[in-house]
């Protein structure tokens, strides 16, 4: 900031300098040789003007005056030249100026305010410049509808806090869906200083609908229109962004712009950087009518109190009837309409300068709006196309955009020290829960993990789901990692109905997945499949909340409790939903054991039959389930009366026991104690039986475990005593709680577990 007061400075002495020094400089050499009307000697000779000494000395006068006057007029061509660049450029930015008062952008507008000041003399003008207090909440707005935006929108939210110095307000109209991912992924971010507040975009559907759009952001591509009706009331300013933009400052900066707005300004916007407008595209090329190139409205700045007061919403209404009546429907949607006003009332418009809206979109022009890309703020990506849009800076914006795309979210759930936080009830409870841990205890890691809040995106991916009308569906309900993402395929080829993972990644790792996901066709074909992120974070794999996080979001009253290695048997999915009829799932409490085979070959013919597949395990081609390091755990499956076994049969919960079951949607949860290797499953089948569940084994079921790179989780126990030992004390709290919780008939878990 101190750079950008020095530099105006220099620039009005410059002004001054070119202004003065001529008119000084004439005033000495002719106004000085009058006195009352008379001639004035230049020489002190005046006693003798006719001298051949005065006339000696004066020439010479003469001749070294009139060199430096040569000098003057040199240098005063240097000055101009040095203030018409300035001029141009305006004073330098400093992005890394975090002080209180933020740095005025030049653009339409202040280089007028600069002449002003100039001509009154203001030397102070960098002292009177607006500030954006410290902890001023800055209210962004953003329209976003459906799966993709939502997952578009947190790049954006991250450039945003990235940069950002102040409390922020998000007013987001969204659609239902958008609303449960959104929702769950800030209360889950949980962001210091960060408030969420959701406007219901399907209400405002009746608002805009009769306006006919050919944009691809479909009907919401209009409910930019209608902010001053839904926005509270008492909000008087608000930015408004689409959700494909990228930020490369501090978005306070834009903020503090509001205070150049004067008169009727009410709409902040940046010049349309393509000829759409202009209408020379192509041949019969019609657009909407726009004042010169018309603006852009992916930016906006937003005087909601002032618009209301100049009856906004009748003001666009009329303009878009009258429009329509010829262009019969918009092409660029809520763009189109916006640029019909301000052709009608130019007053409304404050221009932005162009960097707070570079728009690489097709036909642009954006490259001549800037001459180093350092120099830019916020980056659109307003072309269908996205990432592929051409310009010759486009490896640098795809890296810029990429930078955010795969940073770590978790970094920033910054503090703004200074700025009291709003109360965050969930915030508080966590905080309580953590310090009642003693952080002297070994197994303190452990134990924090049940408390730790992991980011979570619902829904990274497009999903559909019709319900099925005889209300039996089932969904497979698995979790993975990035190193079990070749399963997915295969899976999705075994298994026709619903599937709800939850997949635990990095941010980076999550893009990756994305990119996996969109270059195959079994994936991109499958649109019921909803893929859960689960941000890492800690130092264990959180198995059992990942299940919980699969198992919450299934859309079926039946669920299949799998893992991510098991292939299921071919036509296994119709077989459950007769099954689930059957055996009355719906009116009793059964838990459906799916007996689970294993096999150490990569490549494997699979099993179309169980008479094939008695066959394979006859051969040694198949095995029961862990038989060589864990028989336990299926044990009580009672692999040999499957074997000839026609109808179900029930089995008795024995210790350790970890089967694969089909339950229904109201099942208990999965205990979050239990991390990484050991027990996540054994507990969730032992509080299966604690609330009396009844285990059948279905007689015509089956599913295959597949080989694979043992696990980190599981090296670490292998190879970690104090693992293991903290492992043996959660199970045994774990018990103590089922005691509690139970009562008397929780007792035969701890006999089970002493006599095992």
């Amino acid at each position: 900031m101190l750079g950008i007061c020095r530099g105006r400075r220099k620039f009005l002495a410059a002004s001054l300098t070119v202004l003065f020094v001529p008119a000084i400089t004439w005033i000495y050499l002719f106004a000085g040789s009058f006195e009352d009307g008379k001639p004035v000697s230049l020489s002190p000779l005046e006693s003798q003007p006719h001298s051949p000494r005065y006339t000696a000395s004066s020439q010479r006068d003469r001749e070294s005056l009139e060199v430096r006057m040569r000098e003057v007029e040199e240098e005063n061509r240097v000055l101009r030249k040095q203030l018409s660049l300035a001029q141009g450029r305006g004073p330098s930015h400093h992005r890394g100026n975090h002080s209180k008062t933020y740095s005025m952008e030049e653009g339409t507008g202040d280089s007028e305010s600069l002449r002003a000041g100039i001509v009154a003399g203001n030397s102070s003008e960098c002292g009177q410049q607006p500030a954006v207090e410290k902890c001023e909440t800055i209210h962004v707005a953003i329209v976003c509808a459906g799966y993709n935006a939502s997952r578009d929108v947190v790049t954006l939210v991250k450039s945003v806090l990235f940069h950002r110095r102040n409390p922020l307000h998000f007013h987001l109209i969204a659609d239902a869906i958008a609303k449960q991912i959104l929702a769950t992924l800030f209360q889950t971010w949980m962001v210091p200083a960060v408030r969420i507040d959701f406007y219901d975009a399907d209400e405002l559907k009746s608002e805009v609908s009769w306006i006919p759009n050919k944009h691809y952001s479909g009907i919401y591509g209009l409910m930019k229109l209608v902010l001053t009706k839904t926005l509270p009331s008492n909000l008087e300013r608000v930015i408004v962004l689409d959700t494909d933009i990228t930020f490369a400052t501090d978005i306070a900066e834009l903020w503090a712009v509001f205070h150049k707005f004067k008169g009727q300004q009410v709409l902040g916007l940046v010049e349309n950087q393509s000829d759409w407008y202009l209408g020379n595209l192509w041949k019969n090329h019609r657009p909407w009518p726009a004042l010169g190139r018309g603006y852009n409205t992916g930016v906006i700045l937003l005087l909601l109190d002032k618009l209301r007061k100049m009856k906004w919403e009748q003001m666009w209404r009329l303009t878009a009837e009258r429009e329509l009546m010829s262009m019969l429907s918009t092409s660029l949607a809520d763009q189109d309409i916006f640029n019909a006003v301000i052709k009608q009332n130019p007053f409304l418009v404050y221009q932005l300068p162009c960097f707070w809206n570079v728009q690489l979109s097709d036909h642009t022009r954006s490259e001549q709006c800037y001459r180093d890309v350092s120099d830019l703020k916020v980056i659109h990506w307003n072309s269908p196309k996205k990432l592929r849009v051409k310009n010759k800076h486009v490896e640098f914006f795809r890296n810029l955009y990429l930078t955010f795309l795969e940073y770590d979210g978790n970094l920033l759930r910054r503090e703004l020290f200074g700025c009291p936080s709003e109360a965050d009830v969930n915030s508080e409870n966590l905080q309580k829960q953590l310090s009642e841990l003693d952080e002297d205890d070994l197994c303190y890691e452990f134990r924090r993990e049940r408390f730790t809040v992991h980011r979570t995106h619902l829904y990274f991916l497009h999903y559909e789901y019709e319900p099925a009308s005889d209300n039996t569906d089932v969904t497979l309900v698995a979790q993975l990692s990035m190193d079990r993402l070749q399963m997915l395929e295969a899976i999705c080829k075994h298994w026709e109905g619903p599937i709800s993972l939850a997949l635990y990644l990095s941010d980076a790792e999550a893009q990756q997945f994305l990119r996996y996901a969109q270059g195959s066709e079994v994936l991109m074909s499958r649109h019921n499949v909803g893929y859960h992120i689960v941000y890492k974070e800690g130092q264990f794999y959180p198995v059992n909340l990942l299940r919980n996080v699969a198992m919450k979001h299934i859309s079926t009253p039946y669920m299949f409790l799998s893992d991510i290695d098991f292939l299921p048997m071919y036509g296994l999915y119709e077989y459950l939903r007769k099954s689930v009829t059957q055996l009355d799932l719906a009116n009793t409490k059964k838990a459906l054991i799916i007996p689970a085979f294993e096999t150490l070959r990569y490549r494997l013919s699979f099993p179309k039959s169980k008479a094939e597949l008695l066959s394979m395990l006859d051969m040694g081609t198949l095995f029961t389930f862990r038989y060589h390091v864990w028989t336990k755990g299926h044990a009580p499956t009672n692999f040999a009366k499957w074997r000839t076994a026609t109808t179900p049969y029930r089995v008795e919960w024995e210790a350790d026991f970890e089967p694969y079951v089909v339950v229904r949607k109201d099942c208990p949860e999965y205990d979050r104690r239990f991390v990484g290797f050991g027990w996540n499953k054994v507990a969730h089948i032992m509080e299966l039986d604690a609330q009396e569940y009844e285990f059948t084994v279905l007689p015509n079921a089956y599913m295959i475990h597949m080989p694979h790179a043992p696990s980190f989780d599981i090296t670490k126990f292998r190879s970690n005593k104090q693992y293991r030992i903290c492992l043996k004390t959660l199970k045994e709290e774990f018990q103590q709680d089922m005691s509690r919780h139970y009562g008397f008939a929780a007792l035969k878990y701890l006999t089970a577990e002493n006599n095992s």
